[in-house]
């Protein structure tokens, strides 16, 4: 009768036998995840978790059948195929691979890399050929985890899912700019950027500080359209030396230090009128001034204050249209000059607007009529406004019917 040691030994035998014909259990290579994050742009062409690789070729067979495509190498292991990637990558920038999913093969064109997950050894492994991001992760895995990874991938890459594939078609910038945009320098919206004052970290703070200059400079007859606002992270940096105290730009303390600080603005986006009109103040010989006097509103915005009758500003129709402006009650904004916007552009977080100085304005016209320059100037128009007779209207592009075919 055998004793209780025997048996005992006897039964740890079995059970290694039966551990290591678990161990042994049919491996594939296969991909067992991708270094792409961004799940939703996946699709069929790409190598996806689950794949089973079985073999490769530097071209695609002509052959329809896959089973039958000679010119694949058949794979056996993860490091055997890491090997031969290795020797391919040195003459071919693509190659072709064979995988396996459900019950159906497909052939892949992806790229040879070298996987930094191994930094000893150099190992290889495959990407998509079309995106630099997807890298594919190799494995030697069963055929259920293989399943188990390519119904994932199912889910994921579902038409369902993702809608439909995407192409990239050429599109004719310079032809429609010109059609729908034919004046470069007039720019269909404008915007304003207002930082919260110091202090403040609520964003509804400075949400009606916008608003409010919004309303008061439509109120004093700016025609903006409102179009838009939307919260702006801005980074600011403040020097200060040892005691905490803030230094000038011209200063020269030492050991000073930089405090960085990310805060919430508010831009504004709005149109600068429903239309910008385009006029040219042209000077003839013996003429000394335009003949417009400009100010500034309490908002930033230049506007014409009076113009001159005869003059240069008087025969490109500034007149006519300040005549007009004070009839409906708008006042005559100045958007651009020379192209360059002439708009305030932000508001700090001191409360002071930051916007064009007149004087240079001023200074830019005289510099011009010494040399009897032409002088373009955008207006912004109000709706329903009548047009000069001699300048050209540029209307915002939403607006701007096509040209006819010629």
């Amino acid at each position: 009768m055998p004793s209780q040691v025997s048996i005992e030994n006897h039964c740890r035998f079995f059970r290694k036998k039966e551990m290591g014909c678990a161990a042994a259990a049919p491996t594939l290579v296969c991909v067992k995840r991708v270094k792409q994050d961004e799940a939703e742009e996946w699709d069929e062409t790409m190598p996806l978790p689950g794949d089973i690789i079985e073999g490769f070729a530097e071209k695609d067979g002509d052959d329809d059948d896959d089973d039958d495509d000679a010119s694949f190498v058949a794979v056996k292991g993860r490091s055997e195929l890491s090997s031969q990637l290795g020797k391919m990558v040195q003459k071919v920038e693509t190659i072709w691979v064979k995988v396996r999913r459900g019950d159906r093969t497909h052939k892949l064109r992806v790229r040879v890399v070298v996987d930094k997950s191994y930094i000893l050894h150099k190992k290889y492994t495959i990407r998509a050929a079309r995106d630099d991001r997807h890298i594919a992760v190799l494995g030697d895995l069963t055929l259920e985890k293989c399943t188990t990874l390519q119904e994932m991938s199912r889910r994921i890459v579902n038409v369902a899912f993702r809608g439909f594939n995407r192409k990239e078609v050429k599109y004719d910038w310079k032809r429609k700019v010109d059609t729908y945009l034919p004046d470069q320098a007039s720019t269909v919206v404008a915007s304003i950027l207002f930082m919260p004052f110091q202090g403040e970290y609520y964003i509804e703070a400075t949400i009606s500080r916008c608003m409010a200059w919004f309303s008061a400079a439509v109120s004093s007859g700016v025609p903006l359209v409102f179009v838009n606002i939307q919260t702006e992270q801005i980074v600011t940096s403040e020097k200060t030396n040892q005691n905490g105290k803030e230094i000038s730009r011209g200063g020269k303390q030492q050991n000073t230090s930089t405090s960085v600080e990310l805060v919430q603005g508010i831009r504004l986006w709005f149109l600068p009128g429903v239309e910008q009109i385009l006029l040219e103040m042209i000077p003839e010989p013996g003429e000394t001034r335009f003949g417009l006097d400009i100010k500034r509103t309490d908002e930033g915005f230049i506007c014409v204050g009076e113009v001159t009758k005869g003059s240069v500003a008087d025969r490109a129709g500034l007149q006519q249209l300040l005549d007009e402006a004070n009839l409906t009650k708008h006042l005559l904004v100045i958007s651009r000059l020379e192209g360059k916007s002439v708009m305030p552009s932000t508001v700090g977080s001191a409360g002071f607007i930051h916007c064009c100085d007149h004087d240079e304005i001023k200074d830019a016209l005289a510099s011009a009529m010494e040399g009897l320059d032409i002088i373009q100037l955008h207006i912004m128009a109000w709706p329903n406004q009548t047009r000069p007779k001699t300048p050209q209207a540029i209307a915002p592009a939403t607006l701007r019917p096509p040209k006819p075919p010629l």
